[in-house]
């Protein structure tokens, strides 16, 4: 799951400790295939690919695993690589927004899991247009807080073109234009602040508060889309408070 709401947070944590290291493996090889394809397979030429590769090292996809990727996605093995981005769009528990980010070398399978996965869990498929319009894309950091201030992030990204710096829970999020993304990283590493991800990502423009019972089909809904193979990043507007986590975390 995208995006680093307190639910997000929480759901990340248990995907690693869930063992879904191997399925998080394939979507990062899956993005070095495409900007490979896209790009070529040499990474000082190939911008998008470069941080491809170095998004799937950082979460330890072995050097291996990262190089026959490049290679299938340039065409170099003879192997062919040709996926679709696709997004649906879905409506959760007490109305919440939800878009899912599909990458696919069949259209018509996605769809149908998709669509399964959503009406099976509680959800209903909205109409093209009728959910994307709460969202904004944007280029997303996140980071702990640690002993930083918002002061002190402020000083080091503002100038990168930085939009807002949010607080969430025990973390920060810096905001920008997706075309700023790189230089607000580089922003950070500049100042020598660590920061966790750095993505663009669909950020809601209003967000939903689930009481404690849609908020355990929200998540049993997210936990069935990023089953899906060719489910690539789930987006929402919905929010969990600490309050409604703690009890659910009772259960």
């Amino acid at each position: 799951m995208s995006g680093h709401s307190k639910w997000a947070t929480t759901k990340h944590k248990k995907a690693v400790i869930d063992g879904r290291r191997a399925k998080a493996f394939a979507k990062l090889i899956k993005n070095i295939e495409v900007a490979a394809r896209a790009g070529g397979a040499d990474l000082q030429g190939n911008p998008a690919l470069e941080v491809a590769v170095a998004k799937a090292k950082k979460t330890s996809v072995p050097n291996d695993n990262i190089d026959r990727a490049v290679k299938r996605g340039a065409g170099l093995t003879g192997e062919s690589v040709d996926y679709q981005e696709i997004i649906y769009e879905a409506r959760g528990p007490q109305g919440s927004a939800v878009l899912i980010e599909c990458l696919t070398d069949n259209k018509n399978r996605a769809a149908s899991e998709v669509r399964l996965a959503v009406t099976r869990n509680g959800g209903t498929i909205a109409d093209p247009g009728s959910v994307s319009y709460l969202f904004a894309r944007k280029g997303v950091v996140g980071l702990p807080k640690r002993e930083l201030t918002e002061d002190d992030l402020l000083m080091a990204v503002l100038d990168a073109g930085a939009e807002e710096v949010k607080e969430s829970g025990e973390s920060f999020e810096v905001h920008s234009e997706p075309q700023d993304l790189r230089a607000v990283v580089a922003g950070l590493d500049e100042a020598g602040i660590e920061y966790e991800t750095d993505e663009v990502e669909f950020v809601p423009s209003m967000q939903v508060d689930l009481d404690a019972d849609a908020a355990r089909k929200f998540l049993r809904l997210v936990d069935a889309l990023e089953d899906l193979d060719d489910v690539q990043n789930v987006y929402s507007n919905a929010d969990i408070s600490a309050e409604v986590m703690a009890e659910l975390e009772e259960d």
